[in-house]
């Protein structure tokens, strides 16, 4: 595993995406099918000075067309969907079912077949627990892991922004309540007779702070993956952190600027915390949600990939 920070190389593609945290939102969420321009295959470059974006944030809804079978076939209802993009091909048949570990309530999605898996605790976007991390959730399983999704939400699904708002922002006015289901899930994804002692954190925007949030803690994480989440840049709260890190940003993000992103690695560094951190060129804050409206195909593609290997690194080795 390396110590890293690197830009990665994507088209730009004019559209804005989900705010987890703060912007603007403007247009109702949107169930269409997104759209992009191709983009090359990311590669890594040296880290570069980033251009200007608009902060402005488009709301969208955090659902997915397409559909994953449990079986482990995928139905693709729309060409570069969730089941494309996320390698959801040649995927072990799960099982799935809404439950709750050690008291947190959530989505559980496991292989169907007998034997011992590490574990990922899931956390969803600001919109809550939607079909979308669901999805998600089914594809990670299928890639033989235990997965459990968390609802910090209680049961509540946004439907537009302001919803969102009002349920993330009752999160982080009670940040040790969030911690707290989080802690308790993953104690009880270890007690598990389905799963290993190895168990790692990951979440998107909203989620991807409550990941780092949970790292944190005192949950004792083997592994946290960040995906474009609110960032702590200082040493005295970054020493507190389980590596090793994933963290996956996007170079436009104005709701996570790069300059933090540059912070909180340079941090890791110091402290000689095992991580890798990638910015992706000319991506906005929520690229790698296929029904948002900065949806980057093949940035995406990448991220995911790198996902995967840094679980199957920190998790199975």
């Amino acid at each position: 595993m390396r110590t890293t920070l690197t830009v990665l190389v994507t088209a730009l593609v004019l559209l804005s995406g989900c705010s987890g945290m703060g912007g603007t939102t403007t247009d109702a969420p949107s169930t269409a099918a997104p759209t992009a321009t191709e983009a090359p295959t990311a590669t890594p470059t040296p880290m570069a000075e980033t251009t200007e974006a608009s902060d402005e944030q488009t709301a969208h809804m955090g659902c997915q067309p397409g559909e994953v079978n449990k079986n482990g076939t995928c139905t693709v209802a729309v060409s570069g969907q969730n089941a494309e993009i996320f390698s959801a091909e040649n995927l072990s048949a799960i099982t799935a079912e809404e439950t709750t570990i050690g008291g947190t309530p959530g989505y559980l999605a496991r292989p169907a077949d007998n034997g011992t898996y590490p574990a990922v605790v899931m956390i969803h976007e600001w919109w809550g627990l939607n079909e979308n991390i669901k999805h998600m959730a089914d594809i990670l399983a299928g890639q033989g892991y235990v997965v459990f999704a968390v609802d910090l939400y209680d049961g509540e699904v946004a439907m537009n922004s302001s919803e969102a708002g009002r349920l993330s922002g009752q999160v982080r006015e009670n940040p040790d309540v969030a911690v707290s289901k989080m802690s308790a899930a993953v104690s009880g994804l270890r007690d598990r007779a389905d799963t290993t002692n190895q168990v790692a954190s990951l979440g998107w925007c909203f989620g991807g702070g409550q990941s780092l949030q949970l790292s944190l803690s005192e949950a004792e994480l083997n592994a946290t993956v960040i995906y474009y989440g609110t960032l702590a840049t200082d040493e005295e709260t970054l020493q507190r952190i389980d590596g090793p890190v994933l963290g996956i940003f996007g170079s436009e993000d104005q709701v996570v600027p790069v300059e933090d992103v540059r912070a909180f690695n340079q941090t890791l560094d110091d402290l000689g915390v095992e991580h890798e951190v990638y910015v992706y060129e000319g991506a906005n804050h929520a690229f790698a949600n296929p029904s948002g409206q900065s949806f980057e195909p093949e940035a995406t593609r990448d991220a995911w990939s790198k996902t995967l290997d840094f679980l199957d690194e920190t998790l199975r080795s």
